[in-house]
């Protein structure tokens, strides 16, 4: 077995709607570069950011 890593270990980023930081989640193991928001709610209200 793999050993686990700590949450804390794990990139983080900050997402430019809501301002809250948000961590790696293996299924954005391939596209972690391009992941913006940290939920499909912030997408939707990315115009919002935009001010």
């Amino acid at each position: 077995m793999a050993r686990q890593r700590k949450k804390s270990d794990l990139p983080q980023k900050i997402c430019p709607v809501c301002h809250r930081p948000f961590t790696w989640r293996k299924k954005w193991a391939n596209c972690w570069d391009g992941v913006k928001y940290c939920s499909e709610r912030c997408r939707r209200r990315k115009s919002d950011a935009n001010c």
